[in-house]
């Protein structure tokens, strides 16, 4: 659900590890302990891998010394803000298959997207190529889907134009959820890309204060340990 999900989405990315969207329950959790444990993973920091922390929506990181990952980083969450349940995540991903025939999950774009919208500097350029990317794949002949998905996501203010333009009826559906494409209908270049950077402001706002507390309960956890 990481870098490494960009980088198949055609939105390359350096990625110095490899983070891992799980459902939350006991069983699966020993699938993935045995899992670590082949890769001779070790956790590197608070909270410890349980089920309580998952479910809160904390992070659990692990390095891995297995001489085929050497230092490989491993982030596992289950919970993710303003990101569906695991559940209709599942139902929605994106299953592809790698030249020596291994089959990866990948959270689908418009959900990788979703849990892109942090507080951190690099992923808001990160959501801005997958959507690119997306496209430029597909405009030719997008579906509705994918045209709603756009509307909703593009924070490429010319391309956000054009597609305001190419699909009006779909524009004014989506801008009950989005008002700023009210800016994009009359071509206000300058005014739309204000309000787009008043729109990540915002999301950046609302991602501090949905880890505010999360940070705290960290911060006892390592001062108990």
């Amino acid at each position: 659900m990481g870098g490494q999900a960009c980088v198949f989405y055609g939105a390359a990315e350096f990625s110095r590890d490899t983070d891992l969207a799980i459902l939350a329950d006991a069983e699966n959790l020993a699938r993935l302990r045995r899992a670590l444990d082949d890769l001779q993973a070790n956790a590197i920091a608070v909270p410890s891998c349980k089920l309580q922390f998952l479910r809160r929506g904390h992070a659990v990181h692990f390095r891995c010394q297995h001489p085929d990952a050497p230092r490989m980083r491993v982030d596992v969450m289950s919970k993710m803000r303003g990101v569906d349940v695991f559940s209709a995540l599942w139902k929605r991903r994106t299953t592809i298959a790698l030249p020596d025939g291994t089959r990866c999950d990948l959270m689908s774009l418009p959900d990788l997207v979703l849990a892109k919208k942090t507080q951190r500097d690099k992923d808001w350029p990160m959501i801005r190529r997958l959507v690119e990317a997306n496209y430029f794949e597909n405009y030719k002949k997008p579906n509705k889907a994918q045209i709603t998905f756009w509307l909703l996501e593009m924070r490429t203010p010319q391309l956000l134009i054009d597609i305001a333009k190419q699909h009006p009826a779909a524009c004014k559906r989506a801008a009950l959820k989005r008002p700023l494409l009210s800016l994009a209908v009359v071509g206000s270049t300058k005014d739309l890309q204000q309000a787009l950077q008043s729109e990540e402001t915002a999301e950046r706002e609302i991602d501090q204060r949905y880890w505010s507390p999360l940070r705290k309960e960290l911060e006892k956890l390592r001062h108990a340990r």
